[in-house]
């Protein structure tokens, strides 16, 4: 059974095309079969944060980059996300994300950061304490 559609027909049960979402890339294809995501000490957690290396974007080099790889570097342009965001921007899922950004931080294009854990943000009664006192000034 073929797809009657604009383009060449195509194998409507074929495992590699679906009516509604066009053809299929699998996510190993996307990473070349890898699941770690490269540098070791470093945690893409969904809560990292990803940001545009503007230096090395001149230096690096691009040839080695996939189209999700560019789109990555593309949602980073705007503004710091997190590995959660990007993941959702890009459509891609978060296992895959992880590889690419691995890939992007080992050749120099984006720097990865951690939020501050709540155990080491102020206490919420000093802070309290230092508005009070400025509302008294």
């Amino acid at each position: 059974m073929t797809n009657e559609s604009d383009g060449p027909p195509r194998q409507v049960d074929s495992q590699w095309y679906d009516n509604e979402a066009g053809p299929l890339v699998r996510p190993y294809a996307m990473t070349g079969g890898r699941t770690d995501p490269g540098p070791s000490g470093v945690r893409f957690d969904l809560i990292a944060l990803v940001t545009l290396d503007a230096d090395a974007l001149g230096l690096g080099d691009d040839t080695a980059l996939g189209p999700e790889h560019r789109a990555l570097i593309g949602l980073c342009r705007a503004e710091t996300q997190s590995v959660a965001e990007l993941a959702a921007g890009a459509d891609l899922p978060v296992g895959v994300v992880r590889v690419l950004l691995g890939d992007l931080l080992e050749m120099g294009f984006v720097k990865v950061s951690r939020p501050v854990p709540p155990a080491q943000l102020p206490d919420e009664k000093i802070l309290r304490e230092v508005i009070d006192g400025l509302r008294a000034l």
